[in-house]
């Protein structure tokens, strides 16, 4: 009797070393094996989604081990990788942590409404059709993280949040001595800042000309609003302006017109909202293209046109 207990004794241990190296000894997966686990899913389920993906080869195993580990009525839906070595016991903390995988959006600065929905509508991981209303100006540009199956109204809506908030406090931190009525004309003045220069050091410049423009009821003239004239932000013009666009009887024509347009042009980043809130202190009312992808700034129209032939002659 005593040997056949000793004999027990000895085959419940090395099951029990057994168990303990199943559940924590790492196993090599395929490079980026995802599993998707579906909302409500139990512990059976995800053990036959992880067996098939090749993750675990026992897929008894996991339900014991997670119910031992009080993981079973944890599990997390969602999308998850696995993309190294990994024991049982990661793989449960994992997904009762809910390690799910995020993907991510970018929407540049600059895009009009229509660019970022068509951006949105073509983004395959999203699901759902957008029913919200979107003007112009109305979205952030950052980049968004979304989970697989994420709504595309969920993102917008972030985005629009993000924007009205963003506004919101650079109206209130704004310089008040700025020509601007309300913060719908801050975004518009930053819309026109954003197409005008990408570049993060000229912005304040870029922002003071069409401030002091503003303060002494000179137009704007700025070809940014022209070309939203004739494209309503609805495609790219895809060609130069020409004498004629000039000319187009539209309230985005700010050759034509005096003052702001009527709305934003784009959708400005919260740099350009920045520059617009809080322009640099300048006496400059024109600038132009340096051939540098930056510009060159000129506080009366004589030096302004000799900026202008100059990039004139780095033009031929």
């Amino acid at each position: 009797m005593r040997n056949i207990f000793i004999i027990c004794l000895i085959a419940v241990g090395l099951s029990l070393w057994q168990l303990k190296t199943w559940i924590y000894e790492p196993k090599i997966v395929a490079p980026e094996s995802y599993v998707i686990i579906n909302k409500g899913a139990g512990s059976n389920t995800v053990a036959n989604q992880l067996v098939a993906a090749g993750i675990i080869d026992k897929p008894w195993l996991f339900k014991l081990a997670a119910r031992l580990f009080g993981a079973d009525k944890r599990l997390k839906a969602g999308e998850y990788i696995f993309e190294k070595p990994i024991s049982m016991y990661e793989v449960i903390n994992k997904i009762s942590n809910g390690d799910i995988v995020y993907h991510k959006i970018t929407l540049a600065e600059g895009l009009t409404s229509k660019q970022i929905i068509d951006l949105i509508n073509n983004e395959q991981l999203l699901s759902g059709e957008i029913t919200i209303d979107i003007a112009e100006g109305d979205i952030l540009p950052e980049t968004y993280s979304f989970v697989r199956g994420e709504k595309r109204d969920d993102i917008l809506l972030r985005a629009k949040n993000a924007m009205a908030e963003t506004l919101q406090n650079q109206w209130e931190q704004r310089q008040h001595s700025l020509p601007l009525k309300n913060k719908n004309q801050l975004l518009i003045l930053a819309s026109i800042i954003e197409k005008e220069t990408g570049i993060e050091e000229e912005r304040g410049l870029v922002a003071s000309v069409f401030v002091n423009r503003l303060k002494k009821g000179i137009k704007l003239q700025t070809d940014p609003t022209v070309i939203y004239a004739l494209t309503q932000g609805q495609k790219d013009l895809k060609r130069p302006l020409t004498r004629k666009d000039l000319t187009i009887d539209s309230p985005y024509n700010t050759y034509k017109y005096y003052g702001l347009p009527p709305k934003p042009i784009c959708n400005p980043g919260k740099a350009s909202i920045e520059a617009a809130a809080n322009p640099d202190d300048s006496d400059f009312l024109y600038f132009v293209a340096d051939g540098t992808g930056g510009h060159n700034f000129a506080k009366s129209l004589k030096e302004h046109n000799q900026n202008v032939s100059n990039w004139k002659n780095l033009k031929k």
